[in-house]
């Protein structure tokens, strides 16, 4: 219902726009990238073009900022009717940049409906703005969340933030009719409304792919440090995997609400994906529990998270679940199977076997465990992960 509402005070809006234009007002020249916008949007359900003049009185003239990255900045606005929104101006070191994350968010969003995925309401291609509308979130940003210092939310909240996060990445990968790619999944794009029912967000490096592909072809690197999985940073094969293990490393950082690297803990917890394994292979949970302050109450549920975390963060893509099957483990609607070391590529030379994969001479199922796994979600087909 809401949407609904939004849609009609957006049209008219955008109703308005087009009268002001037929009568000569501030006429925009078309340009290249205005007409393949609008060769795109005939697939899709059209966002509203709004006028760089309608942004800027929605800002205030761009006064209220929410937030900067590499992209551009984030600036909150409202609209005539009361309505709040988030206005993401888009800037580059090239116009191809620009041009190139613009229709990506466009091209993405514009064709996914879920709850868990950030609404987009308009976009402005103006000669002097370039901008993306989309609804405003409340409570801001998942890394404002866990890395904030006077946030003290309660346990059970992040495993649903989890959760949520989870649906909408499966949404992306298997029930849209194109799977699409993130590339970027990390707390700075997991937006949270006033319930704090999360959002996945910045679709700006994203890519739709057809489901018969099997690798992914990608120019130049993408994803953030510290998120992006191995075969990103190297000429190995592309899969949407590589979304898996960003979500597993977000997973280890909602669970001890705590960047996963920081240079000012002891060396043993520096970089708390390790921690956390060795944690597990010692059978010492209860130090994890101690020191991420989670109570007992939700020990089955850190425990589960935990286990999720290590599988999606396994080094050979073959190895990761699909995220169908890490959102089953993660909500108990399947065994999780003890994970192998993730991290053993660290302390040792890669393994013939490992070279093998990742050059593409090679792809079996690793571990009975993965077999297991696969069966208990499939029960009766072949073993899919």
């Amino acid at each position: 219902m809401v949407i609904i509402i939004v849609k009609i005070s957006l049209s008219i809006i955008a109703c308005s726009r087009r009268w002001t234009l037929r009568r000569g007002a501030n006429p925009v020249a078309p340009t290249f990238l205005t007409v393949v916008v609008d060769k795109i949007l005939d697939d899709i359900e059209k966002p509203i073009r709004f006028s760089s003049q309608q942004l800027t009185m929605a800002t205030s003239n761009f006064s209220h900022l929410l937030g900067a990255g590499s992209f551009g900045a984030v600036y909150k606005g409202t609209f005539m009717n009361g309505m709040s929104v988030a206005i993401k101006v888009l800037n580059g070191s090239s116009d191809k940049r620009i041009e190139d994350q613009s229709l990506a968010e466009v091209t993405t969003v514009g064709r996914t409906h879920h709850m868990n995925l950030v609404q987009l309401y308009g976009f402005c291609f103006d000669r002097n703005l370039r901008a993306l509308v989309y609804e405003f979130m409340q409570n801001s940003s998942l890394d404002r969340l866990l890395f904030g210092a006077d946030e003290d939310i309660e346990w059970d909240v992040l495993y649903n933030i989890a959760i949520g996060t989870g649906k909408g990445i499966t949404y992306l990968h298997e029930e849209c009719q194109q799977m699409i790619i993130h590339y970027d999944i990390k707390p700075g794009n997991i937006l949270l409304d006033t319930n704090f029912c999360p959002k996945v967000a910045d679709f700006g490096l994203a890519k739709l792919c057809n489901r018969g592909q099997i690798h992914v072809t990608i120019s130049g690197v993408r994803g953030t440090p510290g998120y992006a999985a191995p075969e990103m940073w190297m000429p190995f094969p592309i899969t949407q995997k590589c979304d898996v293990y960003s979500f597993g490393m977000l997973l280890v950082e909602i669970l001890g609400r705590r960047s996963n690297l920081d240079v000012n803990l002891p060396d043993s917890q520096e970089w708390f994906p390790r921690w956390v394994w060795k944690k597990h292979e010692m059978k010492r949970f209860s130090d994890v529990m101690i020191v991420c302050r989670i109570q007992e109450h939700c020990r089955d549920k850190a425990e589960r998270m935990a286990m999720v975390a290590l599988w999606c963060v396994q080094y050979k893509q073959a190895s990761r679940p699909s995220m169908n099957v890490a959102l089953k483990m993660l909500e108990g609607g399947v065994e999780i199977p003890l994970p192998a070391n993730p991290f053993l590529h660290l302390m040792e030379s890669p393994q013939p076997e490992v070279l093998a994969e990742v050059k593409g001479e090679a792809c079996s199922f690793p571990l009975p465990a993965i077999r297991i796994l696969a069966e208990s979600s499939n029960p009766g087909t072949a073993p899919t992960i």
